[in-house]
């Protein structure tokens, strides 16, 4: 599924984590929302949060703290057929891990989203 008019899709499954920054950055909560429809975060508070309205949610509430995400070192995704591992290298030392998935339209969206691995 494309991602909402008027904002970049992922078109690779590397650019998720650049468009995920950028959007938390200016405040849209939607657009981070968008990334990561029908999917599952955990985001290391010993809960997992399903389906997009509880992502949103989530994101309002990690942005209302002024809390800003940082842009890290990404490895390169890892591709087999419609699914992608990506994972970022962050500054304070910790390690995302993510699964996208391509959509029937060639983009792509994160399904399964791991703030930190390490």
């Amino acid at each position: 599924m494309t991602d909402e008019p008027g904002r970049e899709p992922a078109h690779d499954p590397q650019d998720l984590e650049r468009l995920l920054i950028s959007r938390q950055w200016v405040g849209d909560i939607d657009g981070m929302a968008a990334l990561e429809q029908n999917a599952v975060v955990d985001s290391g508070e010993g809960q997992l949060t399903r389906g997009r309205e509880a992502i949103r949610a989530l994101f309002a509430e990690i942005t209302a703290t002024g809390r800003k995400f940082a842009a890290g070192n990404q490895a390169p995704a890892v591709v087999s057929g419609d699914l992608a591992l990506t994972s970022t290298h962050l500054p304070d030392g910790t390690v995302t891990a993510e699964v996208a998935r391509r959509q029937g339209d060639g983009t792509w969206l994160w399904v399964i989203d791991r703030f930190s691995v390490a």
